[in-house]
């Protein structure tokens, strides 16, 4: 029995160990441009672009490999002079509109937009019969 338990929690504990690849990092994963102007440009827009495998964190703060590789499309493709919204809608083609922190209003993210409003006034509404309430 204390076999089969240990068995179970050591390859329970091997898929983070084996979660990354043993493959270098993309070539400008960790690697700056060398000109400033476009570094910036590319840096900016890595902040706009969420880390697919963190979900939490954009591309320019996550250590996550996808995001390296993402970080070095990035830089790639700004020192050729691609312009960052011809690189924001490639991605967003290719991931689909989560990779973006500021996705399209559209019919699919129309309840992402309207949430904050919708639960700003459900609060107002709660807050407001509950000062009712209390003056009675």
């Amino acid at each position: 029995m204390r076999r089969a338990l240990f068995l179970i929690a050591l390859l329970a504990g091997a898929g983070a160990v084996l979660a990354d690849s043993n493959l270098p990092p993309a070539p400008y994963a960790d690697v700056q441009l060398p000109d400033p102007h476009k570094e910036a440009e590319a840096k900016a827009l890595m902040e706009t672009l969420r880390c697919l495998v963190c979900q939490g964190q954009s591309i320019a703060d996550s250590n996550a490999e996808m995001a390296g590789d993402m970080r070095s499309l990035v830089r790639e493709r700004i020192a050729k002079g691609e312009a960052p919204e011809a690189i924001r809608a490639y991605l967003v083609r290719r991931y689909g509109d989560w990779v973006s922190y500021t996705p399209p209003l559209d019919g699919s993210t129309a309840f992402l937009w309207a949430a904050p409003a919708l639960l700003l006034l459900v609060g107002g509404v709660f807050a407001g019969g509950s000062i009712r309430r209390r003056r009675r």
